[in-house]
């Protein structure tokens, strides 16, 4: 098949959506044709403008302008995206979290949109959806109803997203799948790595997360205090952000950022699941979790939130345990001991994590 690959950002970068456009990009290549890409596509101007918007509606309005996902510029992808399509033959186009870039796309090529979210769902739940303009609401709601409309399949990767399409955007039932994300990695770690970890002499707990407060980085570190006080010798390893000043341990470790297009720094990321005990990430909003694929493909447990798509990732004693929104850091450190100290619980864990991954998560 001839793919085109219609994302706003470059689909080249792993950092793009986490990684996630551009492992599909090597997916689809590998198993289903030739891909080209579409994009980055520039949009200085727009930007601007919307960044200016916002700025006026915060400063009258105290609310918040999400100039990302606007008329302005879904209207600029439009546009350069039907001239790059212009005079092509394309079999179909994917557009992972294109919503906006499809909206206002008139093609006759069938248009396949992956998400992990509708913006229904994300409004006063993620922070950056969060105080928003009434106009700003108004805009992506638009968007997201025509991008659905638009596209010939919509790709969920849970059934929360899933049901919201069709519940508050009216999407036909039959159009819509729900298909997990996966691991972003070049290569899968052997599964000798899962089948022959135990407990480590330190209980090391790994919270990888790009923002302390909207993964829950306070909880985290509640958590290892409580394990101190449960008698246990752990260690809180930060790696993706920089937690509050005022938050500091002899037993935490801060790495502030890891770059996935670095080798180098690929690989020490991939040593950090390989060294630590569980993936502690009590996160407050999340469409699904990536990186929870990515410690089961370590064979490493994750102790998250039950909370928005993170049930379609983790399910409880299978590959970690979710535990309720409102559990602080005793709650947490209460189940990481429990497991922590029975080691063959701790071992079985290990091996249904990397068996979750193998079967469902890749």
């Amino acid at each position: 098949m001839k793919i085109a690959l219609l994302h706003a950002y470059d689909t080249r970068d792993r950092r793009s959506w986490s990684g996630t456009v551009y492992y599909i990009a090597r997916t689809l290549e590998k198993y289903s044709g030739e891909v080209f890409h579409l994009g980055p596509i520039p949009r200085f101007r727009e930007m601007l403008v919307g960044k200016v918007i916002n700025k006026i509606s915060q400063t009258f309005f105290r609310k918040n302008f999400r100039y990302h996902c606007s008329f302005l510029l879904a209207n600029r992808y439009a546009k350069v995206a039907a001239q790059r399509l212009e005079g092509q033959s394309f079999d179909v186009i994917v557009a992972p979290a294109g919503a906006t870039e499809i909206a206002f796309l008139e093609t006759n090529i069938p248009i396949v949109l992956v998400e992990d979210a509708t913006y229904g769902l994300l409004f006063d739940y993620n922070f950056d959806f969060s105080n928003l303009l009434a106009r700003s609401i108004y805009e992506m709601n638009t968007l997201q109803a025509l991008a659905l409309k638009k596209a010939s399949a919509v790709i969920y990767s849970s059934a929360w997203a899933a049901r919201s399409a069709i519940e508050d955007y009216g999407a036909d039932p039959a159009k819509v799948h729900v298909v997990p994300f996966g691991a972003n990695f070049d290569e899968c770690p052997p599964q000798e790595v899962a089948l022959a970890r135990k407990p480590s002499d330190r209980c090391r707990l790994l919270f990888l997360a790009a923002g302390w407060a909207r993964k829950g980085g306070d909880i985290a570190f509640e958590t290892l205090l409580k394990l101190e006080e449960l008698g246990i010798a752990a260690e809180l390893i930060v790696c993706g952000c920089t937690p509050p000043k005022a938050l500091v341990h002899e037993r935490m470790r801060v790495i502030p950022f890891l770059d996935k297009n670095d080798q180098r720094q690929r690989r020490e990321l991939e040593q950090l699941f390989m060294v630590s005990d569980f993936l502690l990430v009590p996160t407050r909003a999340d469409a699904f979790g990536l990186v929870f694929c990515e410690a089961n493909a370590f064979g490493l447990p994750v102790i998250t939130t039950n909370t928005g798509g993170v049930p379609q990732v983790v399910r409880d004693g299978e590959n970690g345990f979710l535990l309720p929104y409102d559990a602080g850091g005793a709650a947490y450190a209460e189940v990481i001991a429990r497991l922590y100290r029975d080691e063959q619980r701790y071992v079985q864990l290990a091996r249904t994590s990397r068996a979750a991954f193998e079967s469902r998560l890749n």
